[in-house]
Protein backbone atom coordinates (compact mmCIF):
# COMPACT_ATOMS: atom_id res chain seq x y z
CA UNK A 1 0.00 0.00 0.00
CA UNK A 2 0.96 3.50 -1.18
CA UNK A 3 2.10 5.46 2.39
CA UNK A 4 2.51 9.15 2.44
CA UNK A 5 5.92 10.70 2.46
CA UNK A 6 6.64 11.56 5.84
CA UNK A 7 8.31 14.91 6.35
CA UNK A 8 10.26 16.25 9.63
CA UNK A 9 8.34 19.23 11.79
CA UNK A 10 9.87 20.58 14.94
CA UNK A 11 8.06 20.51 18.51
CA UNK A 12 9.12 22.48 21.76
CA UNK A 13 8.85 20.62 25.05
CA UNK A 14 8.05 23.23 27.04
CA UNK A 15 9.83 21.52 30.56
CA UNK A 16 12.99 22.66 29.06
CA UNK A 17 14.45 19.78 26.89
CA UNK A 18 16.31 19.89 23.90
CA UNK A 19 14.02 20.66 20.54
CA UNK A 20 12.89 17.53 19.09
CA UNK A 21 12.27 16.00 15.60
CA UNK A 22 9.16 14.15 15.04
CA UNK A 23 7.78 13.11 11.51
CA UNK A 24 4.00 14.47 9.94
CA UNK A 25 2.66 13.74 7.40
CA UNK A 26 2.12 16.73 4.63
CA UNK A 27 -2.04 15.51 5.27
CA UNK A 28 -1.26 16.72 8.55
CA UNK A 29 0.98 19.64 8.53
CA UNK A 30 -2.36 21.13 5.94
CA UNK A 31 -5.10 19.94 8.35
CA UNK A 32 -3.07 21.84 11.26
CA UNK A 33 -2.71 24.91 9.38
CA UNK A 34 -6.27 24.95 7.96
CA UNK A 35 -6.92 24.41 11.85
CA UNK A 36 -4.91 27.35 12.42
CA UNK A 37 -6.45 29.82 10.00
CA UNK A 38 -10.41 28.57 11.16
CA UNK A 39 -9.23 29.71 14.99
CA UNK A 40 -7.28 32.82 14.40
CA UNK A 41 -10.32 33.87 12.17
CA UNK A 42 -13.06 32.68 14.87
CA UNK A 43 -11.23 34.91 17.53
CA UNK A 44 -11.06 37.67 15.64
CA UNK A 45 -14.72 38.53 13.95
CA UNK A 46 -14.26 42.15 12.89
CA UNK A 47 -10.34 41.39 11.07
CA UNK A 48 -10.88 44.51 8.92
CA UNK A 49 -10.67 46.73 12.66
CA UNK A 50 -7.43 47.68 14.08
CA UNK A 51 -7.39 47.07 17.92
CA UNK A 52 -8.63 49.90 19.78
CA UNK A 53 -11.26 51.10 21.87
CA UNK A 54 -14.20 51.37 19.26
CA UNK A 55 -13.50 47.42 18.37
CA UNK A 56 -13.57 46.46 21.62
CA UNK A 57 -16.88 47.97 22.80
CA UNK A 58 -18.34 46.71 20.12
CA UNK A 59 -17.30 43.20 20.94
CA UNK A 60 -17.62 43.49 24.77
CA UNK A 61 -21.17 44.85 23.91
CA UNK A 62 -22.03 42.05 21.96
CA UNK A 63 -20.28 39.53 24.95
CA UNK A 64 -22.46 40.81 27.63
CA UNK A 65 -25.72 41.29 26.14
CA UNK A 66 -25.43 37.23 24.64
CA UNK A 67 -23.58 35.48 27.29
CA UNK A 68 -26.73 34.12 29.23
CA UNK A 69 -24.86 34.46 32.77
CA UNK A 70 -24.65 38.01 32.07
CA UNK A 71 -26.44 40.24 34.46
CA UNK A 72 -26.89 42.60 31.07
CA UNK A 73 -28.18 39.82 28.87
CA UNK A 74 -30.82 40.52 26.34
CA UNK A 75 -33.27 38.08 24.78
CA UNK A 76 -32.88 36.85 21.83
CA UNK A 77 -36.34 38.74 20.61
CA UNK A 78 -35.26 41.54 21.98
CA UNK A 79 -31.91 42.00 19.93
CA UNK A 80 -32.42 45.13 17.24
CA UNK A 81 -29.58 46.67 15.94
CA UNK A 82 -30.19 49.75 13.32
CA UNK A 83 -28.46 51.15 10.86
CA UNK A 84 -28.36 54.42 8.94
CA UNK A 85 -26.64 54.10 5.50
CA UNK A 86 -25.52 56.85 3.24
CA UNK A 87 -22.46 57.72 5.47
CA UNK A 88 -22.12 54.96 7.86
CA UNK A 89 -22.61 51.60 5.59
CA UNK A 90 -21.23 53.36 2.15
CA UNK A 91 -19.91 56.29 0.89
CA UNK A 92 -22.44 59.82 0.60
CA UNK A 93 -19.77 61.78 -1.33
CA UNK A 94 -19.81 64.00 -2.79
CA UNK A 95 -23.86 63.51 -3.12
CA UNK A 96 -25.96 61.00 -1.95
CA UNK A 97 -26.89 58.34 -3.84
CA UNK A 98 -30.55 58.37 -4.20
CA UNK A 99 -30.54 62.20 -5.12
CA UNK A 100 -27.63 60.87 -8.27
CA UNK A 101 -30.19 58.33 -9.04
CA UNK A 102 -32.97 61.06 -9.64
CA UNK A 103 -30.58 63.70 -11.25
CA UNK A 104 -29.62 60.84 -13.77
CA UNK A 105 -33.45 60.35 -14.16
CA UNK A 106 -34.31 63.85 -14.96
CA UNK A 107 -33.71 63.63 -19.02
CA UNK A 108 -36.35 60.82 -19.42
CA UNK A 109 -38.28 62.57 -17.63
CA UNK A 110 -38.03 65.58 -19.69
CA UNK A 111 -38.68 63.37 -22.74
CA UNK A 112 -41.79 62.57 -20.98
CA UNK A 113 -42.79 65.70 -20.08
CA UNK A 114 -41.48 68.58 -22.22
CA UNK A 115 -43.00 71.26 -20.77
CA UNK A 116 -40.43 70.85 -18.18
CA UNK A 117 -37.58 70.96 -20.48
CA UNK A 118 -37.37 75.36 -19.36
CA UNK A 119 -38.02 74.79 -15.83
CA UNK A 120 -35.72 74.83 -13.11
CA UNK A 121 -34.46 73.29 -11.64
CA UNK A 122 -34.91 70.75 -14.34
CA UNK A 123 -33.38 72.84 -17.05
CA UNK A 124 -30.24 73.24 -14.60
CA UNK A 125 -29.73 69.54 -14.92
CA UNK A 126 -30.32 69.69 -18.12
CA UNK A 127 -27.19 71.34 -19.02
CA UNK A 128 -25.18 69.22 -17.49
CA UNK A 129 -23.00 71.95 -16.04
CA UNK A 130 -22.02 70.24 -12.70
CA UNK A 131 -21.14 73.57 -10.76
CA UNK A 132 -24.60 74.76 -11.50
CA UNK A 133 -25.79 72.13 -10.14
CA UNK A 134 -23.79 72.20 -7.30
CA UNK A 135 -25.19 74.74 -6.42
CA UNK A 136 -28.80 73.23 -6.19
CA UNK A 137 -30.74 73.80 -3.12
CA UNK A 138 -32.56 71.51 -0.52
CA UNK A 139 -35.61 72.55 -2.21
CA UNK A 140 -34.46 72.29 -5.82
CA UNK A 141 -33.41 68.52 -4.63
CA UNK A 142 -36.30 68.14 -3.34
CA UNK A 143 -38.47 68.89 -6.14
CA UNK A 144 -36.60 66.60 -8.36
CA UNK A 145 -36.70 63.64 -5.87
CA UNK A 146 -40.57 64.30 -5.99
CA UNK A 147 -40.60 64.34 -10.09
CA UNK A 148 -38.55 61.75 -10.55
CA UNK A 149 -39.15 59.58 -7.84
CA UNK A 150 -43.06 59.40 -8.56
CA UNK A 151 -46.04 59.44 -10.95
CA UNK A 152 -45.58 55.58 -11.64
CA UNK A 153 -46.30 52.33 -10.21
CA UNK A 154 -44.25 50.20 -7.39
CA UNK A 155 -43.10 47.73 -9.90
CA UNK A 156 -42.44 50.32 -12.64
CA UNK A 157 -40.32 52.38 -10.32
CA UNK A 158 -38.54 49.68 -8.76
CA UNK A 159 -37.21 48.23 -12.16
CA UNK A 160 -35.70 51.67 -13.03
CA UNK A 161 -33.59 51.57 -9.65
CA UNK A 162 -32.59 48.28 -10.58
CA UNK A 163 -31.07 49.29 -13.56
CA UNK A 164 -29.38 51.98 -12.67
CA UNK A 165 -28.41 50.59 -9.59
CA UNK A 166 -26.67 48.34 -11.45
CA UNK A 167 -25.24 49.93 -14.08
CA UNK A 168 -24.12 53.46 -12.65
CA UNK A 169 -20.45 54.14 -11.63
CA UNK A 170 -19.28 56.10 -8.97
CA UNK A 171 -17.33 59.24 -10.24
CA UNK A 172 -14.52 58.51 -8.28
CA UNK A 173 -13.85 54.79 -7.96
CA UNK A 174 -15.82 54.13 -11.41
CA UNK A 175 -17.20 51.25 -9.43
CA UNK A 176 -20.98 50.28 -8.67
CA UNK A 177 -22.67 51.97 -5.91
CA UNK A 178 -23.13 48.60 -4.26
CA UNK A 179 -19.00 47.80 -4.17
CA UNK A 180 -18.76 51.08 -1.90
CA UNK A 181 -19.92 49.79 1.11
CA UNK A 182 -17.31 49.74 4.26
CA UNK A 183 -16.43 46.37 5.41
CA UNK A 184 -15.60 46.97 8.40
CA UNK A 185 -19.67 48.20 8.89
CA UNK A 186 -20.39 44.75 7.14
CA UNK A 187 -18.56 42.72 9.49
CA UNK A 188 -20.09 44.77 12.25
CA UNK A 189 -23.54 43.59 10.86
CA UNK A 190 -22.48 39.93 10.41
CA UNK A 191 -20.94 39.97 13.68
CA UNK A 192 -24.59 40.89 15.43
CA UNK A 193 -26.51 38.72 13.44
CA UNK A 194 -24.10 35.57 14.19
CA UNK A 195 -24.84 36.29 17.89
CA UNK A 196 -29.29 36.46 17.05
CA UNK A 197 -29.70 40.39 16.34
CA UNK A 198 -31.80 41.23 13.51
CA UNK A 199 -30.44 44.11 11.42
CA UNK A 200 -32.28 47.11 10.20
CA UNK A 201 -31.17 49.92 7.82
CA UNK A 202 -32.71 53.23 8.81
CA UNK A 203 -32.00 55.54 6.62
CA UNK A 204 -32.92 59.03 5.22
CA UNK A 205 -32.51 58.19 1.71
CA UNK A 206 -35.77 56.52 0.12
CA UNK A 207 -37.16 53.42 1.40
CA UNK A 208 -37.92 51.72 -2.06
CA UNK A 209 -34.75 52.51 -3.23
CA UNK A 210 -32.87 50.63 -0.23
CA UNK A 211 -34.98 47.99 -0.34
CA UNK A 212 -34.10 47.09 -4.39
CA UNK A 213 -30.49 46.00 -3.32
CA UNK A 214 -30.23 45.57 0.40
CA UNK A 215 -30.55 42.15 0.36
CA UNK A 216 -27.78 41.57 -2.18
CA UNK A 217 -25.46 43.73 -0.13
CA UNK A 218 -26.31 43.39 3.36
CA UNK A 219 -28.35 40.47 3.83
CA UNK A 220 -31.08 42.69 4.98
CA UNK A 221 -34.43 41.71 3.16
CA UNK A 222 -36.87 44.58 2.12
CA UNK A 223 -38.97 44.10 4.89
CA UNK A 224 -36.31 45.10 6.82
CA UNK A 225 -35.72 48.67 6.01
CA UNK A 226 -36.95 51.61 7.19
CA UNK A 227 -36.20 55.15 4.93
CA UNK A 228 -38.37 58.46 3.51
CA UNK A 229 -41.22 57.32 1.57
CA UNK A 230 -43.77 58.65 -0.29
CA UNK A 231 -47.71 57.67 0.04
CA UNK A 232 -49.26 55.07 -2.61
CA UNK A 233 -52.89 55.03 -4.01
CA UNK A 234 -54.04 51.22 -4.77
CA UNK A 235 -56.04 51.22 -7.59
CA UNK A 236 -56.17 49.15 -11.19
CA UNK A 237 -54.52 49.81 -14.29
CA UNK A 238 -56.99 49.33 -17.97
CA UNK A 239 -56.56 45.51 -17.75
CA UNK A 240 -58.31 45.84 -14.19
CA UNK A 241 -55.29 44.80 -12.46
CA UNK A 242 -54.74 45.54 -8.91
CA UNK A 243 -51.76 48.44 -8.27
CA UNK A 244 -50.19 50.93 -6.60
CA UNK A 245 -49.65 54.40 -7.14
CA UNK A 246 -46.38 56.15 -5.57
CA UNK A 247 -48.08 59.56 -5.54
CA UNK A 248 -46.04 63.27 -4.56
CA UNK A 249 -46.95 63.42 -1.34
CA UNK A 250 -44.31 62.31 1.80
CA UNK A 251 -45.29 59.52 3.68
CA UNK A 252 -42.53 59.30 5.94
CA UNK A 253 -39.19 61.61 6.87
CA UNK A 254 -36.86 58.68 8.24
CA UNK A 255 -34.50 61.81 9.55
CA UNK A 256 -33.81 63.07 12.69
CA UNK A 257 -36.71 62.46 14.71
CA UNK A 258 -38.66 60.15 12.47
CA UNK A 259 -36.05 57.46 12.78
CA UNK A 260 -37.24 56.82 16.08
CA UNK A 261 -40.72 57.38 14.81
CA UNK A 262 -39.93 54.86 11.99
CA UNK A 263 -38.55 52.33 14.34
CA UNK A 264 -41.53 52.43 16.62
CA UNK A 265 -43.75 52.08 13.25
CA UNK A 266 -42.22 49.73 11.63
CA UNK A 267 -40.40 47.64 14.40
CA UNK A 268 -42.61 48.11 17.39
CA UNK A 269 -39.13 47.64 19.87
CA UNK A 270 -36.51 49.78 21.26
CA UNK A 271 -32.78 48.74 19.73
CA UNK A 272 -30.07 47.74 21.45
CA UNK A 273 -27.36 49.34 18.92
CA UNK A 274 -27.54 51.99 16.78
CA UNK A 275 -25.28 53.26 13.97
CA UNK A 276 -24.70 56.67 12.79
CA UNK A 277 -22.47 59.40 11.42
CA UNK A 278 -24.44 62.64 11.26
CA UNK A 279 -26.67 65.18 13.69
CA UNK A 280 -29.75 63.02 11.58
CA UNK A 281 -28.92 60.10 13.44
CA UNK A 282 -28.77 61.53 17.12
CA UNK A 283 -32.39 61.12 17.88
CA UNK A 284 -32.22 57.66 16.68
CA UNK A 285 -29.17 57.03 18.78
CA UNK A 286 -30.47 58.68 21.83
CA UNK A 287 -33.68 57.10 21.47
CA UNK A 288 -31.43 53.83 21.55
CA UNK A 289 -29.51 54.66 24.92
CA UNK A 290 -32.96 55.89 26.34
CA UNK A 291 -33.53 52.32 27.18
CA UNK A 292 -32.56 49.72 29.73
CA UNK A 293 -29.94 47.75 30.42
CA UNK A 294 -26.93 47.75 28.16
CA UNK A 295 -27.27 50.47 24.61
CA UNK A 296 -24.42 50.83 22.21
CA UNK A 297 -24.68 54.02 20.37
CA UNK A 298 -21.62 53.97 17.94
CA UNK A 299 -21.05 57.23 15.25
CA UNK A 300 -18.84 57.27 12.19
CA UNK A 301 -16.40 60.28 11.67
CA UNK A 302 -15.27 60.40 7.74
CA UNK A 303 -11.23 61.45 8.26
CA UNK A 304 -9.46 59.77 6.33
CA UNK A 305 -9.34 61.81 2.84
CA UNK A 306 -7.04 59.23 1.66
CA UNK A 307 -8.69 56.40 1.24
CA UNK A 308 -12.23 57.86 1.43
CA UNK A 309 -13.28 61.43 2.23
CA UNK A 310 -12.34 64.01 5.18
CA UNK A 311 -15.45 65.96 6.45
CA UNK A 312 -17.00 67.16 10.06
CA UNK A 313 -16.66 69.77 10.79
CA UNK A 314 -16.12 68.09 14.16
CA UNK A 315 -12.44 67.83 15.26
CA UNK A 316 -11.82 70.62 12.77
CA UNK A 317 -12.47 68.68 9.61
CA UNK A 318 -13.57 70.34 6.47
CA UNK A 319 -17.49 71.40 6.68
CA UNK A 320 -19.80 70.06 4.20
CA UNK A 321 -23.30 70.14 2.83
CA UNK A 322 -23.52 66.36 2.72
CA UNK A 323 -23.20 64.38 5.85
CA UNK A 324 -22.35 67.18 7.99
CA UNK A 325 -21.06 65.71 11.42
CA UNK A 326 -21.09 68.71 13.66
CA UNK A 327 -19.16 69.70 16.72
CA UNK A 328 -22.05 69.62 18.63
CA UNK A 329 -22.88 66.19 17.79
CA UNK A 330 -19.30 65.47 18.78
CA UNK A 331 -19.25 67.13 21.89
CA UNK A 332 -22.37 65.24 23.15
CA UNK A 333 -21.01 61.38 21.66
CA UNK A 334 -18.25 62.29 23.78
CA UNK A 335 -20.65 63.22 27.14
CA UNK A 336 -22.79 60.73 26.57
CA UNK A 337 -20.30 57.92 26.42
CA UNK A 338 -21.23 57.15 22.56
CA UNK A 339 -18.41 55.43 20.53
CA UNK A 340 -16.67 57.49 17.68
CA UNK A 341 -15.03 55.67 15.26
CA UNK A 342 -12.35 57.19 13.67
CA UNK A 343 -12.30 56.02 9.76
CA UNK A 344 -8.55 56.95 9.90
CA UNK A 345 -7.46 55.04 13.34
CA UNK A 346 -10.15 52.46 13.89
CA UNK A 347 -10.05 50.66 10.22
CA UNK A 348 -7.56 48.87 8.90
CA UNK A 349 -9.27 48.40 5.65
CA UNK A 350 -12.31 50.36 3.95
CA UNK A 351 -13.76 48.42 1.20
CA UNK A 352 -13.55 44.93 0.35
CA UNK A 353 -11.78 46.05 -2.97
CA UNK A 354 -8.60 47.65 -1.16
CA UNK A 355 -5.33 45.46 -1.30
Amino acid sequence: MWAAPQRAALTFDPYGEKMKIRCASPLSIFTVLLFAIATAQAQDPLPSWNDGAAKQAIVNFVHVTTDSSSPKFVPPEQRIATFDQDGTMWVEHPMYSIVMYSLDQVPALVKAKPELANVEPFKTVLSGDREAMARLTLPDLEKILAATLTGMTVEESNAQMKTWITEARDPRWKRPYTELTYLPMIEVMKYLRANGYKTYIVTGGGQDFTRVYSEQVYGIPPEQVIGSAAETTFGYDKNGRPQLMKDPKLLLNDDKGGKPEGIHLMIGRRPYAAFGNTAGDQQMLEYTKAGDGERLAVLVLHDDAKREYAYGPATGLPDTKVGAFSQALYDEAKAKGWIVISMKNDWKQIFAFDK
